[in-house]
This record gives C-alpha cells, sequence and structure tokens, in this order.
C-alpha cells in the first residue's frame, strides 16, 4: 500500500513487532503534542496508546513510512463493530482508532495515507461504512476527514470518561466517492 500528496513518497504497511515500542512512544508523543490527552504526561489513556504490543495481538496496525523509511505514523484498524478494540462502529461498519502522526512529519501526506490505507481494506472486505472519535481539539484530523468524504455523526458522539467528549465522523461508501 501506498499514498500521500505533495509528490512525497509513504509506504503504509503492517507494523513489524521491532516497531512496537517506537509506534507507541510516537502516537502517545502525538497525542500530547496535540494537545489530545486531558490529563497531560499522567493521562491514562497515555499507557493505553504505548502498548502497541497488545493492539498489534488482536487488531490490525499499520504504519506510515516516510521517504527516508522511517516510521512517522500509524493507526489501529478495526475490522467489525463485534471486535473488542471497536467504540462506535455499527453493524457493518469497521473502525479505526489511535491514528498518530509525528509532528515532524505532519502535512506530508502520511495521515492521508492511512486512512486511504483503511478505506481500501474496509471496501475490500465488505464493510458499509467506516465509523471514528476524534476529540474536539483534533481540528487538523478533522479537516481530514472531512476531505475524504466522512461526514459528522454527532447523534453517536459519546463520552468515554465523563471529562472526555468525543467526536463521531463516519463514511458511508454508498455516499462517497474517493
Amino acid at each position: 500500500m501506498s499514498g500521500g500528496t505533495g509528490g512525497a513518497a509513504v509506504v503504509v504497511r503492517a507494523i513489524r513487532p521491532q516497531e512496537h515500542k517506537l509506534l507507541g512512544e510516537l502516537t502517545a508523543a502525538a497525542y500530547l503534542h496535540g494537545g489530545l490527552l486531558t490529563f497531560g504526561e499522567n493521562d491514562w489513556y497515555a499507557d493505553e496508546l504505548r502498548n502497541v504490543e497488545e493492539r498489534a495481538a488482536k487488531a490490525e496496525v499499520l504504519v506510515a513510512e516516510g521517504q527516508d523509511g522511517a516510521v512517522v505514523g500509524g493507526l489501529t484498524y478495526v475490522p467489525t463493530h463485534e471486535h473488542p478494540y471497536a467504540e462506535v462502529a455499527r453493524p457493518g461498519e469497521a473502525e479505526f482508532r489511535m491514528l498518530a502522526v509525528a509532528p515532524k512529519a505532519r502535512g506530508q501526506g502520511a495521515g492521508e495515507a492511512l486512512v486511504r490505507a483503511v478505506l481500501d481494506r474496509a471496501r475490500e472486505t465488505g464493510s458499509t461504512g467506516i465509523a471514528l472519535s476524534t476529540p474536539p481539539v483534533a481540528t487538523s484530523a478533522h479537516r481530514l476527514y472531512e476531505r475524504l468524504g466522512f461526514t459528522r455523526a454527532p447523534e453517536r458522539d459519546w463520552a468515554p470518561i465523563p471529562e472526555v467528549t468525543l467526536m463521531v465522523y463516519v463514511f458511508r461508501f454508498a455516499e462517497a466517492a474517493d
């Protein structure tokens, strides 16, 4: 799988075991840098973001490589609403979680390449669409999702803990075109 914008080549592929720690630290740092961890470095979610080994044992974890072959981002693909990592997917939908791009690689197509890879994967496996949760402060991610054809589903917004409300975006294959 490959993709990207602006002429920069980004390759998306399955994570390798030796990259688990790297992606975990990259993801936690990206969330912290982006203000996505409600309680800063002590946020309970930071530990979950770092635990790529567990996620990779249960779900499909994809990484984006930059031109130099370095891992610059990743996400967790959840193929069905019945999957242990599913939070907001409904019957027929896939989901992705924990999208992160290293701050130094933002704007170079890694996030878009990762999202396009899961769109392709979900389409190939017969999903009707994809759902995702995102915090309100992740405005650059919202712009990416909207540009790729995701729409807001405010009736599906939810709060994993009282202090955190997450917005839901949905992509429907029958309604949107690449």
